[in-house]
């Protein structure tokens, strides 16, 4: 008898506990809402803006830590492209001839050393840019999207220190300053934009599967061979009629290429319009909305997922 006194009756807790609609009401009415839930896209867009500043700064601080403990501190920030452009050009333009029938090679071959080096920096800073950061990323409430596009930024900072070094090689291998150098400022913002969109998309890859980082060093390099950084697209397709027709429209479209092909084509007098791809400057802006809009929807999609787990 004392054990049936003793029991509440089954029915009490349902009655006292607020169901989970009424618990959703109460939380709305109240101004409540879910914690980290993803915003808006317009809303998101504002708030990304509103921390433009701490983006800039972001990408500055990067930027002087990352040579910090150099003895040569920054200069490294041209001397990595240039060594680079130095190995490639006794490999590739030397051993392997590549050189042969392209005018200017060298301002050839620094040029697309440094645009490819601003894309490639960029993919790998992003693909790391959430999971490197989880420790940001779980203390502070921010737009997750400012760690892509300030790494993004980073690197066309950096790109900016190593173009001094590339005009000196412009003027001593005899390249004269033209009114088309100025082309080069829409052909960097179309390709920044590109870089982040991709940079986006690769970060949310990253969250979800590090191991990605330790795949696309691998990804990068194909995609190098293949942009025409060494050698020139146009020079191979003229002396190779038995490649299949498919081969250089391809190779041209190849969005990397062209931002490589439109520095080129601003810089160096002697790389000439007929050696672009058709509606290059469509194609190049075509890639970096689809790449920008794409990637920065693609990222924001799983806001409220980074970081957690």
């Amino acid at each position: 008898m004392s054990q049936v006194l003793d029991t509440p009756p089954p029915t009490t807790a349902r009655a006292t506990a607020p169901a989970g609609d009424d618990l959703a009401a109460l939380a709305a009415r109240h101004g409540l809402t879910v914690s980290g839930a993803r915003p808006s896209l317009p809303r998101y867009v504002r708030q990304l803006w509103a921390r433009r500043h701490f983006i800039a700064a972001f990408s500055t601080a990067k930027l002087t830590a990352q040579y910090s403990q150099a003895k040569l501190g920054q200069v490294w920030q041209v001397m990595t492209p240039l060594l680079n452009a130095a190995v490639y050009y006794l490999i590739f333009g030397v051993l392997l001839q590549t050189k042969d029938g392209v005018p200017d090679y060298v301002p050839f071959l620094v040029t697309g050393v440094f645009i490819w080096t601003f894309t490639q920096s960029s993919i790998l800073a992003g693909t790391r840019a959430i999971s490197g950061n989880l420790g940001l990323v779980r203390a502070l409430h921010f737009p997750r999207a400012a760690l892509p596009i300030s790494f993004c930024l980073q690197q066309l900072q950096q790109l900016l220190f190593s173009m001094a070094a590339l005009v000196v090689i412009l003027l001593v291998f005899g390249i004269p300053v033209a009114a088309s150098w100025v082309l080069a400022i829409p052909a960097l913002v179309l390709q920044f934009t590109f870089n982040a969109g991709v940079s986006m998309i690769m970060a949310r890859l990253g969250a979800r599967t590090p191991d990605i980082a330790q795949l696309m060093p691998f990804v990068l390099r194909t995609w190098m061979y293949v942009s025409g950084v060494m050698w020139s697209i146009d020079h191979l397709i003229s002396r190779h009629d038995d490649l299949p027709g498919w081969v250089g429209p391809v190779l041209q479209a190849n969005p990397a290429a062209v931002y490589i092909d439109l520095m080129r084509f601003a810089l160096i007098d002697s790389f000439r319009a007929s050696q672009l791809p058709d509606h290059v400057w469509m194609l190049a802006t075509g890639w970096a909305l689809l790449a920008g809009i794409g990637g920065f929807i693609y990222f924001w999609k799983a806001e409220e997922t980074y970081g957690r787990g």
